[in-house]
């Protein structure tokens, strides 16, 4: 399964931005999807994730309300929609792809992913 991510680039404080990202290759039924991101000098962190069977979402704290994961109408292709931008949202943004049944919603930690795409950067101006 390879994944790419597009949509990134700059925007001012308050302002949106929508990324997406397609996977290509072969997706199971229990496939979950998710976006992390990595700040300069910071550890990768969880942004959200969907599960492709239920639907089912996660969001980090920092970005409940003013982010949301969706599923695109192609089986293979999930999007961020990013409203209320903060500076502190700046940011390389990756997708990652992985399968199995989570319950109640799809998993943060990195190592439950298996398929990584190319980051997308992501900056908020004050």
């Amino acid at each position: 399964v390879q994944l790419q991510a597009s949509g990134g680039g700059l925007v001012q404080a308050g302002g949106s931005l929508r990324l997406s990202c397609a996977a290509s290759g072969r997706i199971f039924s229990n496939y979950v999807m998710g976006w992390f991101r990595r700040a300069p000098g910071k550890e990768r962190e969880f942004v959200a994730a969907v599960s492709w069977n239920d639907g089912s979402t996660r969001y980090a704290d920092s970005v409940k309300g003013r982010f949301t994961i969706s599923r695109g109408n192609a089986k293979n292709t999930v999007y961020l929609q990013m409203n209320s931008l903060k500076p502190e949202d700046t940011a390389v943004y990756s997708c990652a792809g992985g399968s199995g049944t989570y319950y109640p919603a799809p998993p943060t930690r990195p190592s439950s992913y298996d398929y990584w795409g190319q980051g997308t950067q992501v900056t908020v101006s004050s």
